[in-house]
Formats: C-alpha cells, sequence, structure tokens
C-alpha cells in the first residue's frame, strides 16, 4: 500500500436506537461520542434504520417519517397534483351560450 492516500480506518459501533441493536464493526467515519468496548475505543454513530429495524428485513412495514420529508415532497409537488382553482373559478363565471331559436319567420 502507498504511503498517506488511504483514509484513516477506526473501530466503529453502528447504534440504531429504534431497535435497540448494535453493529461493531471498521469504518472511515468519526464522531464525537466514544465508546470503550473490549478495551478498544470505538466511535460510536447512531442510525436512523439498520437491518435489524428497516421493514425488508424485518417482514413488518411501519412508517418513518424522519425529519418531515413526506411534507417537504407534498409541498415541494402540490402544484402538480392540485388541480389549478382559477380555470374552475373562470368556468363558473362565463355564463353558457343559449341555443338559437329557429321562430324566424
Amino acid at each position: 500500500m502507498k504511503e498517506g492516500i488511504h483514509p484513516d480506518y477506526h473501530p466503529v459501533v453502528f447504534v440504531d436506537a429504534s431497535a435497540d441493536f448494535e453493529l461493531v464493526t471498521r469504518s472511515t467515519k468519526t464522531s464525537d461520542e466514544t465508546r470503550d468496548i473490549d478495551g478498544v475505543e470505538h466511535f460510536v454513530l447512531r442510525v436512523e434504520i439498520s437491518s435489524a429495524s428497516h421493514p425488508f428485513f424485518t417482514g413488518q412495514q411501519r412508517f418513518i417519517d424522519t425529519a418531515g420529508r413526506v411534507e417537504k415532497f407534498q409541498r415541494k409537488y402540490e402544484k402538480f397534483y392540485k388541480p389549478d382553482d382559477s380555470e374552475a373559478s373562470e368556468a363558473e363565471a362565463q355564463p353558457e351560450p343559449e341555443a338559437e331559436s329557429s321562430d324566424e319567420s
């Protein structure tokens, strides 16, 4: 291996609080929080979803909305899904054309 081109590789523990699950591994990510596991200092990285809580692996479907992602998406695309009120009000304001009578003699 070449010296000085590879990132630092540290022991870490990924913590999924929603499933009470921890995965001890190694990563280039770090954090301010550390934990001593078997005499080795590990960086603690908190995750929202892991294999212990993901619906694909658990078989349970549940709704997880972090930081209002659904609402953000709906606000972004609401103009494509809501009918345009200006067109509806213009149609109501215009009178319907009356049928011409053929009584002219």
